[in-house]
């Protein structure tokens, strides 16, 4: 009799535990599904945020669309400006035309000049300053320098300067000028010189003697040995014309 109350009551003392224990498991399973709530939830955070995001993102596609084509348009329409391409008419410089007509122009003769003699600068006087004006109805190049003479006793010509060339041909229209500058002492009172109230001069191409007026009542006083010319120039240039 002992015996089998002893087991009835580690039986029921066992289903007790069962009990117990089912009880608790039962607990952690309701615990799970509460906790696997918290990701749906933050799935359905995250899904709703993802969801304004797309909404911000269509925004962007929006703004996007607001700098569309339009801005572009107004952009392809600044292309416009290629009009300006029209000033590559200006491309087709007739300058450099101009200059080979130029350089094919006749040689200048003394029937289509006069030239005139001042003194340059102040005493004592060393220089002067050749112009030849062009007197003709036509166009003429006038070549090289001035070849000229100053002495019946000195049939030389004086010497040539050649920094004072000039970079393009010295071509006068009717009623243009250009320039030379000849040097004819160096204005010392103890130079060999002699007085000169008129000289010779020709042009290149042209033998024919051009009688020039020197400048003053007295004339110029000459030292043939110190004597030089410069190039014909359609200005006279500081530097290239200082001898």
């Amino acid at each position: 009799m002992n015996t089998r109350r002893h087991r009835c009551t580690l039986l029921a003392v066992a289903g007790t535990a069962l009990a117990l224990s089912l009880t608790a498991c039962q607990g952690g399973t309701d615990s799970d599904p509460a906790s696997a709530g918290a990701p749906s939830a933050a799935a359905s955070a995250t899904s709703s945020g993802t969801a304004a995001g797309d909404g911000k993102s269509t925004g962007t596609s929006d703004s996007a669309g607001s700098t569309g084509a339009d801005g572009s348009a107004e952009a392809t329409g600044s292309s416009g400006s290629s009009g300006s391409s029209g000033s590559s008419g200006s491309s087709g410089s007739s300058g450099s035309s101009g200059e080979q007509a130029s350089a094919s122009a006749a040689v200048c003769t003394a029937g289509d000049i006069t030239v005139t003699a001042v003194r340059q600068d102040g005493p004592p006087y060393t220089h002067l300053v050749l112009t030849a004006k062009n007197t003709s109805h036509r166009s003429c190049r006038l070549a090289g320098f001035p070849h000229v003479q100053f002495l019946e006793s000195h049939k030389q010509d004086v010497p040539s300067v050649a920094k004072s060339r000039p970079a393009t041909p010295v071509v006068l229209t009717p009623g243009a000028p250009a320039y030379a500058l000849v040097k004819f002492s160096d204005g010392g009172t103890d130079e060999d010189t002699e007085p000169v109230s008129a000289f010779s001069l020709t042009l290149e191409g042209d033998s024919t003697v051009i009688a020039v007026t020197a400048p003053g009542s007295d004339g110029i006083a000459v030292d043939p040995a110190k004597a030089l010319t410069g190039y014909w120039t359609p200005e006279l240039r500081n530097g290239a014309d200082d001898f």
